[in-house]
């Protein structure tokens, strides 16, 4: 066995974090009336939104912006660009997002058969998301998968955050993980596997989508179920 500890991302490698994210704004655009407020095309606002929480995380991530601040300005940024400039309902939206978001379940094909294929065959599972701590473990309780991973690292908790080599370093040193026996298993070229390479610790980069490339990871699969070749 050449690796003997395993390293997840959750959003967007386990965890569906779009999938989820429609089903909780489809919710609340009619909880919260969005349409009379201006917001009439749903999949455009659900577009909208996501193009927004990436560049705002990248903020986030570069430390240019905090997180009480993300949690509604993304919200403001997406209504803005409907004509909506009201910050009591944007900030609204953004409480009830986070409030309904951990609870959803879906997650990507085959993801509890293979992470129980990797447990039974031995290998010691952990996560490191740049989620905040709650809601992070939220999700993994409600989605039925905490059970998996001997250590959840989060961005809160570790005071770090990928891609910066420190938040390797403290999941490595709480799995009490060597950097050859370990390797990170994530969707982001950037967050990911670049921090991965950073930390000195091998990759598997799972692109869901079939984007394109610049480097080349130690491993690159299409599916969480292609896992099983490597492993």
């Amino acid at each position: 066995m050449k690796y003997r500890h395993l390293f997840f991302d959750l959003d967007h490698t386990l965890w569906d974090f779009n999938e989820n994210a429609r089903i909780t704004l489809s919710e609340l655009h009619l909880e919260l009336e969005l349409e009379k407020a201006g917001v009439s095309n749903f999949e455009q606002f659900l577009k909208v939104y996501l193009s927004h929480n990436e560049q705002l995380w990248e903020k986030y991530r570069s430390g240019m912006m905090k997180a009480e601040e993300l949690r509604w300005r993304r919200m403001w940024n997406t209504l803005s660009d409907f004509g909506v400039y009201d910050e009591t309902l944007a900030r609204r939206l953004g409480n009830r997002f986070l409030e309904l978001l951990p609870t959803r379940k879906a997650l990507f094909p085959g993801t509890v058969e293979t992470l129980q294929y990797l447990k039974d065959k031995g290998y010691q599972l952990h996560l490191i998301t740049n989620g905040f701590e709650e809601t992070q473990h939220c999700k993994l309780r409600n989605c039925g998968i905490s059970g998996f991973f001997a250590e959840v690292i989060t961005s809160e908790g570790s005071n770090s955050m990928k891609p910066k080599k420190e938040i390797f370093d403290y999941a490595l040193n709480k799995a009490k993980a060597l950097h050859h026996q370990s390797i990170m298993i994530g969707d982001s070229i950037e967050v990911d596997i670049k921090g991965a390479i950073n930390a000195g610790i091998d990759q598997v980069y799972v692109n869901h989508i079939g984007e394109l490339c610049n480097i080349r990871p130690t491993y690159t699969v299409t599916s969480l179920k292609e896992l099983k070749e490597i492993f």
